[in-house]
């Protein structure tokens, strides 16, 4: 099976410099391992870093009842894959790099979330780089230069240049296979089964060992149905009757896909000039693969033209430019816009002090009228509601990101942006 490139490698080894502890955590399945032992086997030879996994059961064991002997027997630097089965040895390794000062000494993995980095902010605050680590993104596939995305024509000219085009079948190719690397460094693999295992695996390692989720099976009709709000609002209440379980169960069952980095919340943009902002957050599930699992969905084709299509465009396009900031180290500056007049905005990037405004279409020519709710923020820049220049915001240029086949001004102030470009 041959190995991906992956776009975060330069700032894991950047990290690895700056920290004594490097922590990358993400979904199963999504290379953590295979990434970290491949930048270990370039390490200078003189590193000679070992590598452990807590699956074993023996290493599990030592881990868990004697960390320090562990660490005697484990010495940095290493590798240790599967932390969240032993966090005992959270507090032995904070020791450990408090008296060597080394850089780089340990490297760890973890699956899952929901009590590791409780611990880990716990134990080794100030001495841990957090690194999040999604599915491929198309920059990964297809093995373009991976930038964060940004709307400005500077940007956008020079990524037409280094990206090629894709049309509409190869998009929904795309969108129906996943994120998952072995899904694309093995292309005999069945998507049907391997999905099949993923879901079985998480239910079973995941939900079962470490969250206590009485029922498994009422859990995968809630992850179903999950999968079916992607690119919605969040209504527990909706999520709970649809799944039969009460709304504080919908919303620590939410909190458990979030934490596995299987779904993504963008939280509404508010400020004082935007007076009639709702306050849900947006769902997206993050691998459009996994999500068209779970609803049966049985080829690109019938994806494509389903009712569906363009909740999946959707979820597709925030996924890529969400990871297009994780690769680089940097949390994703991302809002989205929804007021009581049901007046919408789907993404909203912040930077700097601007707002610049982003709409998602499964469209070749969205036109004007695709950006005709971006007026509303304009309220934003009244000064009136901004009489101190520390709370001044901007709306910077917009985009509406859809399937195009070029680069093309809407109007002066935005852009008609094809999908393949971000």
């Amino acid at each position: 099976m041959s190995y991906i490139k992956r776009a975060i490698e330069e700032t894991i080894q950047q990290l690895s410099e700056t920290f004594s502890i490097l922590l990358i955590t993400g979904p199963r399945q999504v290379g953590k391992t295979t990434l970290l032992q491949k930048l270990a086997s370039e390490e200078n030879k003189e590193v000679k870093r070992k590598y452990v996994t807590l699956d074993d059961p023996d290493a599990r064991y030592l881990a868990k009842h004697d960390p320090s002997l562990f660490l005697q027997r484990y010495a940095p630097p290493i590798l240790i894959d599967e932390i969240q089965y032993a966090t005992e040895l959270l507090p032995y390794i904070k020791m450990s790099v408090d008296s060597s000062k080394r850089k780089g000494d340990f490297w760890i993995t973890g699956s899952q979330a929901f009590h590791l980095m409780k611990n880990v902010s716990e134990s080794l605050a100030g001495r841990v780089a957090i690194i999040y680590l999604l599915g491929l993104s198309d920059a990964e596939i297809y093995q373009e230069p991976s930038l964060p995305f940004q709307v400005n024509e500077k940007h956008l000219m020079n990524c037409l240049s280094i990206k090629a085009s894709r049309n509409l079948n190869e998009i929904y190719e795309r969108i129906f296979r996943g994120s998952m690397p072995e899904l694309y460094a093995n292309r005999s693999i069945d998507w049907e089964t391997y999905y099949r295992s993923y879901v079985n695996t998480y239910l079973q390692r995941d939900i079962r060992d470490l969250t206590q989720v009485a029922d498994e099976m009422q859990f995968y009709n809630f992850m179903t149905i999950v999968a079916a709000h992607t690119a919605k609002p969040v209504i527990y209440e909706e999520l709970a009757k649809e799944a039969g379980v009460s709304s504080p169960t919908a919303k620590k069952w939410l909190s458990i896909l979030v934490s596995s980095h299987l779904v993504a919340l963008v939280q509404p943009y508010h400020n004082n000039a935007l007076k009639r902002v709702v306050k849900m957050p947006l769902l997206h599930f993050l691998d459009t693969g996994l999500a068209a699992y779970l609803l049966k969905w049985g080829n690109p084709e019938a994806l494509e033209k389903g009712a569906m299509a363009g909740a999946f465009f959707e979820s597709y396009v925030f996924s890529e430019i969400y990871k297009s900031y994780l690769n680089v180290g940097k949390e994703p500056p991302l809002f989205y816009y929804r007021d009581r007049d049901q007046k919408e905005v789907d993404l909203l990037l912040y930077q700097n002090g601007t707002i610049y405004p982003i709409e998602i279409k499964k469209s070749a020519s969205p036109g004007k009228k695709a950006i005709k709710n971006f007026s509303v923020l304009k309220t934003m820049n009244i000064q009136k509601f901004n009489q101190l220049n520390s709370l001044k915001v901007n709306v910077g240029t917009g985009c509406v990101i859809c399937l195009a086949n070029d680069l093309l001004p809407i109007d002066e102030n935005n852009w008609c942006v094809p999908v393949w470009l971000i």
